[in-house]
């Protein structure tokens, strides 16, 4: 749902001393980005986020969110949101605040919309399973694997693999890393996208955020579907202080308004007020803060998010969505179905690698080869494998 702000962005900038259409002093700028891990002549008329950008969107693993859960699986109903439309509205999201606060938006964006690309079909059921599956194997994170995808898995140019993003597009990516992961990256790449959480550094603004963008979208449309899906119910989430004074406002000013239509205002108006507190909250960190760089952003504390009263509402949204809508008995069951399709998937293609597409199945790291493979399935690709794999004609409902 998009958010419009009125005549906002130019007082915020003038308030934080940002030229009009110009990048902040904090913000990542193409032109001083630490560059990419191959070298690459500039684009004659893009810069080099907005290529990154551009990379993201044409990528297979981009094309295949469309078939991978959000919170309802894919054949669940048509009106859900999966993964993509998630990513699209994280960057929506993202590119309204970016430009409040003088960020730089391609890059916003491009973080926004690749956050997801290693998430395993069956969203965080399908993660968990696969993590489980790779303990002694050095484990499953879907960051890493995002991150995977656009170093190494994207097959796309002649001189090397993966998208060859951009450093800061890459750091924005990796939103958690284990100490052992961050290790094992640093060792590799030194001074690289790992280092942060090995020296306690921040990452630049526009990756921060992504990371509360990613929070308000999946906050409020998982609402939206909850409602739609009718296990959530609306004396749910007017538990919620943030969700009943809007639902009352809206009902007061429009008293013969009906059905979806004050859930949707309702929701627009929620969207609203966060980003506007976003923006007052982080306008206020950075006038205590003083960064003149994005280095100066990396040793500060975070400095992207809500004010104390809006964080402690939305900690009060996330506990009602997860009491009533992700532990419902209806997902539970479905998700634990879910779980044991990659648990046989797993085990099958360990057991025989050659049962995987050949790039996969030629490979000498064969779990991590697995772990690949089945991350990058859609919700539809994995339960029809599940089914010509096993035998068993089961659908996950």
């Amino acid at each position: 749902m998009a958010v419009y702000i009125p005549d906002l962005h130019d007082e915020v900038r003038e308030a934080l001393g940002v030229a009009p259409e110009g990048h902040a002093p904090w913000a990542a700028h193409p032109l001083h980005s630490r560059g990419r891990r191959h070298a690459e002549p500039a684009a004659p008329t893009r810069g080099d986020f907005q290529r990154d950008r551009d990379r993201i969107v044409h990528s297979s693993a981009f094309r295949r969110l469309v078939y991978k859960t959000q919170v309802f699986l894919n054949h669940e109903g048509d009106l859900f949101r999966t993964r993509l439309t998630h990513s699209l509205e994280v960057a929506q999201l993202g590119r309204s605040i970016a430009r409040a606060l003088g960020l730089d938006e391609d890059l916003t964006e491009a973080i926004a919309l690749a956050h997801d690309l290693g998430h395993t079909p069956f969203g965080h059921a399908g993660q968990d399973a696969l993590h489980a599956c790779m303990k002694d194997h050095g484990g499953f994170e879907h960051n890493m694997q995002s991150l995977r995808v656009v170093d190494v898995l994207e097959q796309r140019y002649p001189d090397f693999d993966g998208l060859n993003l951009c450093f800061e597009t890459r750091e924005g990516i990796l939103k958690h890393c284990s100490a052992r992961n961050a290790r094992w990256l640093e060792e590799r790449e030194p001074g690289g996208v790992g280092r942060r959480f090995v020296d306690g550094t921040r990452p630049g603004l526009e990756a921060q955020l992504c990371n509360l963008a990613d929070e308000i979208a999946y906050n409020a449309h998982d609402i939206d579907d909850g409602l739609r899906s009718g296990l959530l119910q609306w004396e749910h989430v007017l538990q919620v202080p943030l969700v009943a004074r809007h639902h009352a406002r809206v009902v007061r000013e429009w008293p013969q308004l009906a059905g979806r239509r004050v859930l949707y205002e309702t929701i627009r108006r929620m969207l609203s007020e966060q980003v506007y507190d976003v923006i007052d909250a982080t306008q206020a960190a950075l006038k205590e803060y003083r960064p003149m760089s994005i280095d100066d952003v990396r040793q500060c504390p975070p400095l992207v998010g809500f004010s104390a009263a809006m964080r402690e509402e939305s900690a009060r949204l996330k506990q009602v969505l997860l009491h009533s809508l992700y532990r419902h008995p209806h997902v539970m069951h479905t998700m634990e179905q879910a779980q044991q399709v990659v648990r046989d998937l797993f085990a099958h293609y360990r057991a025989h690698p050659e049962a995987m597409k050949p790039e996969f199945a030629c490979r000498q790291d064969t779990e991590r080869a697995v772990a690949d493979y089945i991350a990058g399935m859609t919700d539809r690709f994995a339960l029809r494998a599940h089914q010509e794999l096993t035998g068993r004609e089961w659908q996950v409902a």
